[in-house]
Parts: structure tokens; C-alpha cells; sequence
């Protein structure tokens, strides 16, 4: 599932790098934070993988 906003793909990519071990869990803020503990590696990736341009910063709530 592709990434619905810049900000959320940042994010993913944030938690992708905490998930390996490249940063320290404790660098990690709000969305990202949650995201590390709750997705797997595989879906950071389809996330963080995503392209940014014609993306919103920030998606719409619903």
C-alpha cells in the first residue's frame, strides 16, 4: 500500500531505519514512533518506497 502524503512516507522511512538498527528508537517522534511498533519491515518499505512527487505534504483526515 503506497504512502497517501509526503509527511506519512517520511515517517515510514523514519521507523524503516529504526527498524534495522541505522537510528536509535529513542530518535523517533510521534507517527514514526507507532509505526515502528506496529508494521513490518515489508510494509515500512511499500511506505518509505513511495514516490513523492504530485503528493500532498499532509493527507486530509477522513
Amino acid at each position: 500500500m503506497p504512502a497517501k502524503s509526503a509527511a506519512q512516507q517520511k515517517a515510514a522511512g523514519a521507523a524503516l531505519s529504526a527498524k534495522r538498527g541505522d537510528t536509535p528508537e529513542s530518535k523517533l517522534k510521534g507517527a514514526a514512533k507507532s509505526m515502528e511498533k506496529s508494521m513490518s519491515e515489508k510494509q515500512l518499505e511499500e511506505f518509505a518506497h513511495t514516490k513523492r512527487k504530485g503528493k500532498p505534504e499532509h493527507a486530509a483526515r477522513k
